[in-house]
């Protein structure tokens, strides 16, 4: 993988972990006032999409390697 597309992808993966860090926050306030457990479930819906992506991105930095 060329050393120009790696480095994009690591910068997305900082941006999609920023978001998942945002989105915990978010959950945590939510919780804490006393939100519609239906939004807060979305939320978290949202937020494994998002550690999802991240796992699929790191698996393609770093290949899988058959000793």
């Amino acid at each position: 993988m060329p050393d120009q597309d790696q480095a994009e992808l690591r910068l997305t993966i900082a941006r999609l972990r920023q978001e998942h860090e945002d989105y915990d926050v978010a959950i945590n306030a939510m919780i804490e006032t006393g939100c519609d457990a239906l939004r807060i479930q979305r939320m978290k819906k949202k937020k494994l999409a998002i550690k999802d992506k991240i796992s699929k991105i790191e698996d393609q930095i770093i290949p899988d390697i058959i000793a």
